[in-house]
């Protein structure tokens, strides 16, 4: 059984189905899907993102009409309390965790423990269990003797160094919750990681090296690869005629372009931002450095930002900043499904991803599978993924001169841009199909699942967890 207590919503979500996808596909493996949904928006409802695959669903919209949605009352079979978050940000109903108090908690556990067993998890030979959530608990009462493999995605490491710097002591249970996490992650028996993060996870979890295993998103082989589309025909719809750019406080479509700008984008490289807008992303780090460059080379680039979860960010909205910038040359696409990615980076000639910390850098790979050059902060994944100078530009974190520097290149060296992303081709197909690495998935569970109880050698309940 895998489940993901979280509505799908950003990378984590992609990566989780692409995986079930390779499990399920597989002859050797019984999956079932458990997730999260939320039925009233056009991105939450897991019984279309899943569609295809064995899913139990829990449903989170009838609890967005209790005054704290994290703790509501969920007594229906197939509902939940709404998912919490780890990130603190104001005036969302999904609260961070760090401020859930008991009462929200056991909500939370119990109404997980119902769906966990009518999903049938006590019979499963393996838990795969997304992030370290509340069905962690939820998991250990109702499904004691089944093995546990988390499979972190790296917001929650997030949440737990910001409990660990004091950034969250104004939260009064964020300790609470540090202690829950790290409990959920010691009784796993097996942690996966992205490349690049197991230093991280050790430290805030308190764990030894042994007990985590490297594990890489990947893509989808087939969906991307390198495209011939028209490019003003594409940004023509994407901006002009079906436009879902939002303004703060707007519906997506409340930014629409004309004609001039899709002109505009004929006239240069076309570099695409594609993410959520929260702090952790930099996007004022990439707009300065963006306008640096434009003045460097003459202003024939068009920056496009691809995203931005509706109704969602953190710190000032790029449209504000645009605004007050006076940036023409920026344009806001609006949130794409990850399908439609492949005809957007055809259209377009870099992908730049400045993050401070990014776990993996799902969107880094498919660009690359899609013959786009990437140019991203080294850290964490993205410095795991690019071979700088090879297939794409690495700059420090939160070094904006650098990133001017790696932008102005890009920009003024078309030959340079076409022979990395070539070459960044040639290693996402080598390195990174989801194929190989649901493969790689299939044999950690397999091993962490062991023979079953009742056969040779099958262990009981009490030795299923490694000890500390």
């Amino acid at each position: 059984m895998s489940g993901t207590l979280f509505y799908p919503r950003g990378g984590s979500a992609y990566s989780s189905r692409a995986l079930a996808r390779g499990l399920h596909a597989s002859p050797r493996v019984d999956l079932t899907m458990l997730s999260g949904s939320l039925r009233d928006t056009g991105h939450g409802d897991a019984r279309a993102f899943f569609a295809g695959l064995p899913l139990h669903e829990v449903d989170f919209t009838g609890s967005l009409a209790d005054a704290d949605p994290t703790a509501a009352r969920c007594a229906a079979p197939g509902t939940a309390p709404l998912q919490p978050s780890y990130e603190d940000r104001p005036d969302v109903p999904d609260r961070v965790m760090a401020a859930l108090d008991d009462r929200a908690y056991a909500a939370q556990v119990a109404a997980w423990a119902r769906e966990l067993t009518a999903a049938g998890a006590a019979e499963a030979d393996v838990l795969h269990l997304h992030h370290l959530t509340p069905m962690h608990e939820a998991a250990a009462r109702v499904a004691p003797g089944v093995p546990v493999v988390t499979h972190l995605h790296g917001t929650e490491l997030l949440m737990l160094e910001a409990i660990a710097a004091g950034e969250l002591a104004h939260l009064a249970h964020a300790e609470a919750w540090r202690e829950r996490l790290r409990r959920w992650a010691a009784g796993s028996v097996r942690l996966i990681v992205a490349p690049g993060n197991r230093a991280r996870a050790m430290a805030a979890l308190d764990l030894p090296r042994t007990r985590f295993a490297d594990l890489p998103n990947g893509f989808d082989p087939v969906a991307f690869r390198p495209l011939e589309v028209d490019r003003a025909d594409v940004w023509r719809r994407v901006l002009v005629e079906e436009p879902r750019g939002w303004l703060p406080g707007g519906a997506p479509g409340s930014i629409a372009y004309d004609d001039a700008a899709v002109a505009r984008l004929a006239g240069g490289p076309v570099i695409l931002f594609v993410g959520r807008f929260t702090s952790v992303k930099r996007l004022p780090l990439l707009l300065d450095a963006f306008a640096a460059a434009q003045a460097r080379t003459g202003g024939a680039a068009t920056l496009v930002l691809v995203g931005g979860h509706p109704g969602e960010w953190e710190g000032e909205h790029p449209a504000d900043a645009v605004a007050r910038l006076g940036r023409a040359d920026v344009l806001l696409a609006g949130w794409h499904d990850q399908l439609e990615l492949p005809e957007l980076l055809a259209a377009a000639d870099l992908l730049v991803l400045p993050s401070a910390r990014e776990s993996f850098g799902q969107v880094i790979v498919e660009a690359m599978a899609c013959s786009v050059a990437p140019i991203a902060a080294a850290s964490l994944g993205p410095a795991h993924i690019i071979d700088d100078g090879r297939t794409g530009w690495l700059f420090a974190v939160d070094d904006g001169e650098a990133l001017t520097a790696a932008l102005v290149e890009a920009i003024e060296q078309p030959s340079e841009r076409r022979r990395r992303a070539r070459m960044a081709e040639e290693a996402a197909l080598e390195r990174f199909t989801w194929p190989a690495v649901s493969g790689r998935l299939e044999r950690l569970l397999r091993e962490a699942a062991g023979p079953r109880p009742g056969r040779p050698g099958g262990r009981s309940a009490t030795d299923r967890v490694p000890p500390r």
